[in-house]
């Protein structure tokens, strides 16, 4: 293939610019709302989040601050266009940063650096499925930051000259899923195309999956066609072999909370009563994908007395991924290789932008490489690349065509 179709990336990130609470919020709030504020201090990491303890003889860190803590952005969340060798995961500015990590204009032109035409983002300061909010003590407070965010989301960081290329993806109030029914629907209404959710609920202390505490908020995503998205490490966890192994450890293993999405979602029924449910598995990989079907139909075939699925299921858990769980690519030739034990409707392509896992500027000689390893076909090019994100989140409500001829 001598040219490849425009990416349409289902896995990036916004870092939010400084003045999204203070001008989205309603005013009664933004006094007590999430702001930016520059000092000297120290990265602590803990086991749910990393926090910013001030002091004097600490480097200089733009740090957001809300609900009595600080939690500075760091460098693994906007390391684009640095050199990766020596990148660290320290505190860091604004100034330090491409502007396309926060800026709507330099985030276009950032895109077409990389032959990306439109791209998906998760949130950062809120965490990647809004557990910055969750944790907030005030409920009342944590419920306008996320509408307020959302509002942000659609109204301004998707709008105007970024409409169809900067795709919307809004929080919900975790803690309630009633309320967070009411805002799919509230954000559905504005042109709204998925929410993010966690991967592990109970990670959160929240109802699992399986309980059925979350049907409003199935009912209203089937109702509105909105895709719920499962970013990895989102459940707030981060996989580890013990506490003397090396981060190449834990970061060879960060598909491990996709995989037990993955099995929960089979397992649970939800796609039972809710047909047209679409579950994306963001920053998993799919390599793993076909093994963990063949176990878990081999589980559910012997095990089925006392493996817990009655009344849940009623046929082989590989059936339910047919038209309701999608797959995510970064970088795994695996996964493209052994795509015919999958449905190759469901896999899409990331670019991860801007984080350390992101292959920007260089995502055309990537899927390049990929594509020549693993013999994918024009057809299957460009599906992979943009049409079966087009097709997902049903995207030519914003213009985007399927099935466009290569790009030049």
């Amino acid at each position: 293939m001598t040219s490849l179709p425009r990416i349409i990336s289902v896995d990036d990130h916004v870092i939010e610019p400084p003045h999204v609470w203070q001008t989205w919020l309603p005013e009664k709030y933004r006094a007590a709302g999430p702001r930016v504020e520059r000092q000297k201090g120290q990265v602590r990491f803990l086991p749910r989040r990393q926090v910013f303890k001030q002091m004097e003889a600490g480097a200089w860190a733009d740090a957001w601050m809300f609900d009595g803590m600080g939690m500075p952005i760091v460098g693994g969340l906007a390391s684009a266009g640095t050199d990766k060798s020596k990148a660290q995961n320290a505190a860091m500015l604004f100034d330090d940063m491409r502007p396309g990590a926060y800026q709507r204009e330099a985030r276009l032109a950032d895109m077409d650096l990389n032959h990306t035409e439109a791209s998906l983002s998760f949130p950062s300061f809120p965490r990647f499925c809004g557990q910055t909010f969750l944790e907030c003590s005030d409920k009342q407070l944590a419920l306008a930051c996320v509408e307020a965010y959302n509002n942000w989301m659609l109204e301004e960081w998707c709008a105007d000259s970024a409409y169809g290329r900067l795709l919307p993806m809004t929080l919900i109030p975790l803690w309630d899923a009633e309320l967070a029914a009411e805002e799919v629907f509230r954000c559905a209404a504005k042109g709204n195309t998925s929410i993010a959710f966690s991967e592990s609920p109970p990670s959160l202390d929240l109802p699992s999956i399986h309980s059925g505490h979350w049907d409003p908020l199935w009912r209203a995503c089937v109702e509105t066609g909105t895709v719920v998205n499962c970013h990895v490490g989102s459940s707030s966890t981060f996989p580890s072999t013990g506490p003397d192994s090396p981060m190449i450890t834990s970061i060879s293993l960060i598909h491990e909370g996709t995989q037990r999405a993955f099995v929960d979602w089979l397992c649970s029924g939800v796609f039972e009563r809710f047909d047209s449910l679409r579950v994306v598995l963001s920053e998993g990989q799919i390599g793993w994908m076909p093994y963990m079907l063949d176990r878990v139909d081999s589980a559910w075939a012997k095990h089925r007395g006392y493996a817990g699925v009655e009344g849940r299921i009623t046929r082989p858990p590989s059936s339910y991924v047919d038209g309701h769980i999608y797959g995510c690519v970064v970088d795994d030739i695996v996964g493209l290789e052994a795509r015919h034990r999958l449905p190759f409707d469901q896999l899409m392509f990331e670019v991860d932008f801007p984080h350390g896992d992101s292959h920007w500027p260089n995502s055309s000689e990537v899927a390049e490489r990929l594509i020549t390893a693993a013999g994918l076909s024009d057809l299957e090019t460009r599906k992979l690349l943009r049409d079966n994100a087009i097709g997902c989140y049903d995207l030519e409500r914003f213009g985007l065509k399927a099935g466009e001829p290569l790009a030049v």
